[in-house]
């Protein structure tokens, strides 16, 4: 039986729209039964699933040093992003919380991110200090950061004080960064940022915005180009969220092309993990995408829609579930089933 004959028996996808020659291209290629699948179902949000189950502790949250302010205020996004976070916006805020996040409700380690100013650069500098101090009291914590754009010193600063894990988005065109960012700067500095952090020993996780410009697929070809020719830890992909932008300013793409870009995805980085990461448009559109994700072998899924597991065992992939951030833990040993850690 072929791999759309079986997914289109799934409940929760009787009504998808599904692109059967992209899936017949997904199958041919035979990816996703070389990788197990993590589903990532992080504290910071709260989640439940028909076949899996979040976690009520907050072991690893995310915290906003700008609290919902962000100046470039982009037009896909608004700082709707930060809304969800845990506001730490002095040092001594983010120790206390940190701090007692450890003793109460076993942290295992966390996020950091802020809003930018309008070069696109977060002032990360005055936190510096208190992360090594935790780092180097409770070194189990796995820590990531949300770069922004930067030069080599301030990636080395990051790197030193005991930052893991660093982030940012890549992209691929001019007009994007113009339109979209409403940021005068070249896409020669996001490769720029890019190779800097790549110089360092963190584990480096570049995140691309599919459909970013306002819903139409433009960059994301040149964006997989930089990542490919960098020595990243790992992609994630995230698809645009219309709802979160100025009122019709974006449109939705098409499910087949989301998963067209995650088959390219997919070719172009054979050895590292590429995974989707949690901002994806909701309802069936979220369900066909991550179907698809499932059946391009990426490697892990933030927060799986309904019928997930179903399409994995459909297929015959091992998947196991994590509650951390898809960017921090990666890789592993996959094996059905997770539980909450006690």
């Amino acid at each position: 039986m072929s791999w759309l004959d079986r997914v289109r028996a799934i409940e929760e996808l009787e009504d998808a729209e599904l692109d059967g020659a992209l899936i017949g291209r997904l199958q041919a290629g035979g990816r996703a039964l070389e990788r197990p699948l993590r589903f990532s179902t992080p504290t910071f949000k709260d989640y439940t699933s028909s076949e899996l189950k979040g976690c009520a502790k907050n072991s690893f949250p995310a915290f906003s040093i700008t609290a919902g302010g962000c100046a470039l205020m982009c037009d896909h996004c608004q700082a709707k992003i930060l809304e969800p976070m845990i506001p730490a916006t002095s040092p001594e805020m983010l120790e206390q919380k940190v701090r007692d996040l450890v003793m109460l409700q076993n942290l295992q380690g966390f996020l950091l991110s802020g809003g930018s100013n309008r070069r696109n650069e977060i002032a990360y500098e005055r936190y510096y200090p208190v992360v090594e101090k935790l780092k180097r009291e409770f070194p189990h914590l796995k820590i990531a950061i949300h770069s922004a754009l930067l030069d080599e010193t301030r990636a080395k600063r990051m790197e030193a004080a005991g930052v893991d894990t660093a982030m940012m988005d890549v992209i691929g065109a001019r007009e994007t960064i113009r339109d979209v960012y409403k940021l005068d700067r070249p896409v020669d500095d996001f490769e720029r940022t890019l190779a800097a952090l790549t110089a360092t020993d963190m584990e480096i996780v570049p995140h691309i915005v599919i459909g970013l410009h306002y819903g139409e697929i433009l960059g994301e070809a040149n964006a997989l180009d930089i990542c490919a020719r960098h020595g990243i830890h790992a992609l994630v992909l995230v698809v645009i969220m219309p709802f979160y932008a100025k009122p019709g300013s974006f449109v939705t793409p098409s499910s087949a092309a989301v998963g067209t870009i995650f088959a390219e995805a997919r070719e172009r980085l054979p050895d590292q993990q590429v995974l989707l990461g949690c901002a994806r448009p909701p309802g069936m559109a979220r369900r066909e995408i991550d179907a698809y994700a499932v059946m391009a072998g990426l490697d892990g899924i933030a927060f799986p829609a309904d019928g997930m597991v179903a399409v994995a065992e459909a297929i015959g992939r091992p998947f196991h579930q994590e509650h951390a951030c898809c960017s921090i833990k990666i890789g592993g040993e996959a094996a059905q089933g997770a539980s909450c850690a006690a």
